[in-house]
């Protein structure tokens, strides 16, 4: 029995259902762009002027039926736990007019393992939007929140910015290596977590370079850590956390070939090799992390079309061959 039918619901692959939602007050907008003094605060009242010209309503978006999903369990054989989980919540909507919300939640686990992939294709699935933040290239603490216009160089955050300048209401929200956060003195770039994700507090979250408040209560928020000791407490009960355990040997296997005849299928130059990679490619492809996976099926594809074969060599393979001289003065 599929995972899908066990659940005595009906599966498919549905149209999203879309409504709109209005995500901030035109009004609001139009008496903070009158308040601004003349030839003053230019980046500011731009935000204010983009903003009217956009409009405030956003689609809010969620699938018409309970979506198949047996290809991400294929896809994604070490996130059958979150997969499940995510089924369950997409069942509570899956008959009635109620909104699509999912429990924020935590992928922990070492890199490399596809939890950002994974956040990709759960936008995918839902039909909705994607905000990417990553933490560990954090430049500056206020890039959830914005910083006061009255700072120099300050501008609106990135809630801000995916849900006036996207299409939806609901988007995906990734906060990539969120351990990797580091506070300054002024700005704790967690600090509006907090509010983001609780669902009451969210439906008024004022950003703070533009001071208008926004919905964000339908962002289906997704954050990925290698280590939860760095994660503020609060921060973690209000999450669901999985913890993402690397694929085992048969399942990386299959990960390693899956990604063989994606990459193959997607090139035109992808006919001239066989259809099925060796063995003996596909066992060392399975000792690689999923993330490294297509990197090293592109370099043995091009060393085998260097040599002039139709097929992939272990040697091919990145690390495979002899090492190489590091480039350098002699001594």
């Amino acid at each position: 029995m599929s995972a899908e039918s066990s659940w005595g619901l009906s599966t498919c692959n549905p149209m999203p259902i879309a409504r709109m939602r209005a995500v901030y007050r035109l009004d609001e907008v139009e008496k903070r762009l009158d308040k601004l003094p003349p030839r003053e605060h230019e980046t500011l009242r731009a935000t204010y002027e983009r903003m009217l010209e956009k409009g405030g309503e956003r689609f809010q978006v969620k699938p018409s039926g309970l979506p198949a999903m047996e290809h991400l369990y294929d896809e994604l054989p070490n996130f059958h736990p979150v997969l499940d989980d995510v089924r369950r919540q997409l069942a509570l909507c899956h008959d009635g007019p109620d909104a699509l919300e999912l429990t924020p939640m935590l992928l922990l686990g070492p890199p490399g393992i596809g939890k950002t992939h994974f956040a990709r294709a759960l936008a995918h699935l839902l039909g909705t939007g994607l905000g990417f933040i990553s933490m560990s290239s954090l430049t500056a603490g206020w890039v959830l929140s914005g910083a006061s216009s009255q700072w120099k160089g300050a501008r609106p955050g990135k809630v801000f910015e995916t849900l006036v300048d996207g299409a939806y209401a609901n988007p995906v929200m990734v906060v990539d290596e969120i351990d990797k956060a580091r506070a300054e003195h002024a700005y704790d770039p967690l600090g509006a977590l907090y509010s983001l994700l609780e669902h009451d507090t969210a439906g008024t979250f004022t950003d703070e370079f533009a001071e208008v408040a926004i919905d964000a209560s339908q962002l289906i928020w997704v954050a990925t850590a290698n280590d939860e000791r760095a994660i503020p407490e609060p921060i973690l009960n209000r999450m669901n956390v999985f913890e993402i355990e690397p694929p085992d040997a048969d399942a990386a296997r299959a990960i390693a070939l899956r990604l063989y005849r994606q990459i193959r299928g997607a090139h035109d130059w992808g006919r001239r090799f066989d259809e099925q990679p060796a063995e003996a490619v596909l066992e060392q492809l399975a000792a690689m992390a999923p993330r490294e996976m297509r990197r090293a099926w592109m370099t043995g594809f091009g060393n085998a079309r260097l040599a002039g074969r139709d097929h992939i060599d272990p040697a091919d393979l990145p690390g495979s061959g002899p090492r190489r001289a590091p480039i350098g003065f002699m001594q």
